[in-house]
């Protein structure tokens, strides 16, 4: 076990919720997970994450999804931790031209208005092209299909940053 697990395991729940909310930034989620503490191993919590984030319901998952902000845009709100994965998330994207930065800002304000939530894609090593052709093609799914495929991402996101708050890697800020 961590020392940054141990200490999670030991804070009081609603400090335990505050703090894990910024993996995922479902609310429901970080209730659940604070709830079924102590965990003995990072791999354990990982999949308790995952159990739960597949039982929650749509509305959930876009709490989540809102938490992000668009591909090509730093967040102005949320956590510190949160803001400085998602920078870092987005990183590779940030070397785009001013044509293809466009395009993906338009193209994600088309996949707003067609879905109804932001386009969550797990951008981490991604460019911003490998990003708009995946905006392109997703934004041709049926809603129901691209609701799963968004939570996926979702999944993927919150099983990263766990990881950087957990392993003890110095990328996660802690109390």
């Amino acid at each position: 076990m961590t020392p940054q697990l141990t200490r999670w395991n030991a804070l009081p729940r609603g400090d335990a919720e505050a703090e894990i909310v910024a993996c995922c930034g479902s609310r429901r989620w970080a209730s659940e997970m604070a709830a079924r503490r102590p965990f003995a191993e990072l791999a354990a919590l990982c999949e308790t994450a995952d159990a739960i984030w597949w039982a929650l319901d749509r509305a959930d998952w876009l709490e989540a999804f809102a938490a992000h902000p668009r591909i090509g845009e730093r967040a102005a709100t949320g956590s510190e931790s949160a803001r400085r994965w998602a920078a870092q998330e987005q990183a590779a994207a940030d070397s785009a031209t001013e044509d293809v930065a466009a395009r993906v800002a338009q193209a994600n304000r088309v996949y707003q208005l067609r879905f109804g939530f932001i386009f969550i894609v797990d951008a981490s090593g991604k460019s911003r092209g490998e990003i708009l052709a995946l905006l392109n093609q997703r934004i041709q799914n049926n809603p129901r299909i691209e609701l799963r495929e968004a939570a996926e991402q979702q999944r993927r996101i919150a099983r990263r940053r766990l990881e950087k708050l957990f392993s003890g890697d110095g990328e996660a800020e802690t109390k």
